[in-house]
């Protein structure tokens, strides 16, 4: 799957859960769902058979993909069942918006701003990709705006790799409230004008957390 329609998928499962007990239902059918109908609104359409034996190659490692018997339309129907559960639940408003697009704007931006040797020599584009992948695994997605993400995972990749954005040392707002320079074609603009510290740090906080918890998953 492409990154949006994964993005998607865990948005559906997250906003299910924020609506619905996690022991209700069955989270990994919940999950299977999730996946189905996100490919349908993102227009990545997949097959329930591929999404079937991808979860049952989980659950048993070196398996054989599942024969076309009475288990496996069982699997489906439930896949189909509770898409329409998912759906009733969340009102049918599966269409949300993504860091994704705002975060290869800011990127452009950035490389364009900073250093050419401090952007080649540290793969801060690849980290805050990483990083945003890596937020799906919680409800952030659910907490914060899209764009207030976008920044907060460039802002934590700078930290990583010590990168500072010129100018800002001696500037009265942070880099993301600065003015970028324009591109030919393209208007003066701000990242993120009513973004704050605070909010930032609550991001970054959040996304540590969703680590932490990676690494207490048995």
């Amino acid at each position: 799957m492409r990154s949006i329609p994964i993005a998607t998928a865990c948005t559906i499962y997250h906003k299910f859960f924020c609506e619905i007990n996690l022991d209700a239902y069955d989270p990994y059918l919940v999950a299977m769902s999730s996946l189905y109908l996100a490919g349908k609104v993102e227009e990545q359409h997949l097959r329930t058979r591929d999404i079937i034996n991808v979860s049952n190659r989980y659950f048993h490692p070196g398996s054989d993909p599942l024969e076309l018997d009475s288990r496996f339309w069982e699997i489906r129907d439930s896949i189909v069942q509770c898409e329409l559960l998912v759906l009733r639940v969340l009102r049918f408003q599966v269409s949300f918006q993504h860091p994704h697009k705002y975060l290869l704007h800011y990127l452009v931006s950035l490389k364009n701003w900073l250093n050419r040797y401090s952007w080649q020599r540290t793969p801060v584009s690849i980290t805050a990709w990483a990083l945003l992948q890596d937020s799906y695994h919680g409800g952030l997605c659910l907490r914060f705006r899209a764009q207030h993400i976008a920044v907060a995972v460039i802002h934590l990749a700078l930290q990583a790799y010590g990168v500072e954005v010129p100018a800002e040392a001696e500037a009265e707002k942070p880099w993301w409230q600065l003015i970028v320079p324009p591109r030919p074609g393209m208007r003066f603009h701000v990242f993120s004008e009513d973004l704050t510290k605070p909010t930032i740090d609550n991001i970054v906080s959040d996304l540590i957390q969703i680590y932490t918890m990676d690494t207490e998953i048995p």
